[in-house]
């Protein structure tokens, strides 16, 4: 199989200047998660969710940092929204903590709705359409105590989820995501052990992500049967790049990975079924006795592809792939100081994610807009055609206030100018991308890494609760108003 998609080396591909034009109906969007942000933890009736759990886990998160508090924007929503809409957004993509609206995976918590409906409510009423998403990643403890994802019950618990969300908020909100990333829910949470819940158990992240696949399918289906009619699910993609594309055994590392990351969901979704090459990749892998793949049941891979009417990307970074042992390596997201974590990767374990000597962001991330422009190539040529969203990208960087209390930051400016010429090139060649959601509208807690990374457009001093615009959100703003990406400033003003 071929993994690179385009004549372009990696490290060749042009960068575009000048002056850009989306179409007036484009999105402008920013995103944020319900733990990274709301506090409020144990507050009208929620219970503990499995980030609570894990956040206290000694070195499972930077400097023990939990989301106890986090951005308070659960006392400050109003504001919150007040400064979205100053800031240009016209749409805002927010998640739905399950802790809160069915607390111990029990009853429906009218309280925690509430808190949902008035945000919804602030949003209309200052014509920013919400986009909901009803996981990313704050799963009831109740629910991991009794396996969590490696539990097939807990699909149909995330319906009775959905649907309790849908009851109450489905007559405002157009657009409903059931996952955000389930590649991290299940892979980097119970297979490498660097996201809640901390397991570290090989095969039960394979387990889990059908098990997620199978509560997206069910969830789509019952909620169309409700009336949603605008459903999809966020998928975070890579690109996968041989270290040399003249060695087999890189190329079959990144086509290992391209399966691993981009193909166990994609395919099942897309296409129906899960990739051959995965299948045989993870042959060797058992879960409690037999194959793992025991847990795909008649009827579940119909179920996960429930037609779906947008697909939401989320992309960071691609990566160079090799075979081979290798020291000369970058960050891919599943590495932490505090804690020992596994490869994701599953029966792919020995695979190494060579340096480019590419630019990078505070995370360790390889800046490369030009793997979003060939993922965005490769959707629209190998898959069902549907319209498409980034529903994240951005990038963390040092932000600090200078000495006037201002914070600049012309890194995060030129990153977000980069990606976006990459997703225009896109569009001009056809591609049906229809928005942007820059991640993050404010700083938050960064999952494992705390409060140490900051992505967000506003810079949130975490002592006072004060927020502060970056230039970069005065810089998002002029291009949400106008949809027109001006010719790069060198100053990044």
């Amino acid at each position: 199989m071929t993994i690179q998609r385009t004549n372009l080396s990696p490290r060749t591909e042009p960068e575009r200047s000048g002056e850009a034009r989306f179409s007036a109906g484009f999105v402008w969007g920013m995103a944020t998660a319900s733990y990274q942000i709301e506090g409020a933890v144990a507050e009208d009736g929620r219970t503990p969710s499995i980030w609570d759990t894990f956040s206290r886990v000694p070195g499972a998160v930077l400097a023990g940092d939990t989301g106890e508090v986090a951005c308070d924007h659960y006392h400050r929503m109003p504001a919150d929204v007040d400064l979205l809409a100053d800031l240009g957004a016209t749409s805002y993509r927010f998640s739905v903590a399950w802790p809160r609206v069915r607390p111990d995976a029990g009853p429906v918590n009218p309280a925690g709705l509430a808190f949902y409906d008035r945000l919804v409510d602030e949003l209309l009423a200052r014509d920013i359409a919400p986009w909901l998403t009803l996981y990313h990643w704050d799963l009831p403890q109740v629910l991991e105590d009794a396996g969590g994802w490696t539990n097939r019950d807990t699909a149909f618990r995330f319906v009775d989820h959905a649907t309790a969300v849908h009851d109450v908020l489905g007559d405002r909100v157009p657009t409903w995501t059931t996952l955000n990333e389930p590649f991290c829910s299940s892979l980097l949470g119970y297979a490498a052990g660097h996201h809640a819940p901390g397991r570290q158990e090989g095969a039960a992240g394979l387990v889990a992500a059908h098990h997620l696949l199978l509560a997206h399918g069910l969830a789509t289906e019952e909620l169309r049967s409700r009336g949603a009619d605008r459903l999809g699910l966020s998928l975070n993609l890579t690109v996968p790049d041989p270290s040399d594309q003249s060695d087999p055994v890189d190329v079959d590392a990144a086509r290992r990975i391209d399966a691993l990351h981009n193909r166990l969901f994609l395919d099942p979704v897309l296409r129906g079924s899960y990739p051959a090459d995965l299948l045989d990749d993870t042959a060797h892998l058992t879960w409690q006795g037999a194959p793992w793949t025991d847990v795909v049941r008649d009827g579940d891979l119909a179920t996960i592809a429930a037609p779906i009417d947008v697909l939401g990307v989320n992309y960071y970074h691609g990566n160079e792939v090799s075979g081979h042992p290798r020291t000369d390596v970058v960050g891919i997201g599943s590495d932490q100081p505090e804690r020992v974590a596994l490869s994701p990767f599953v029966g792919s374990e020995h695979v190494t994610f060579p340096s480019r000597g590419l630019p990078v962001t505070d995370m360790g991330w390889e800046i490369q807009p030009g793997g979003l422009h060939r993922l965005l190539r490769r959707l629209h040529d190998d898959y069902p055609r549907l319209p498409i969203y980034l529903t994240e990208t951005g990038a963390a960087f040092a932000d600090r206030p200078d000495e006037r209390g201002d914070v600049h930051d012309p890194d995060r400016i030129a990153f977000l100018d980069a990606y976006l010429r990459a997703v225009h090139r896109a569009i001009e060649e056809g591609v049906d991308v229809r928005g942007f959601f820059q991640w993050s509208f404010m700083d938050n807690f960064e999952w494992a890494f705390g409060y140490a990374k900051r992505f967000g457009l506003v810079y949130v001093d975490y002592a006072t609760q004060e927020r502060i615009p970056k230039s970069s959100a005065r810089w998002y703003a002029d291009l949400a108003r106008t949809g027109i990406l001006p010719s790069p400033d060198p100053t990044g003003r």
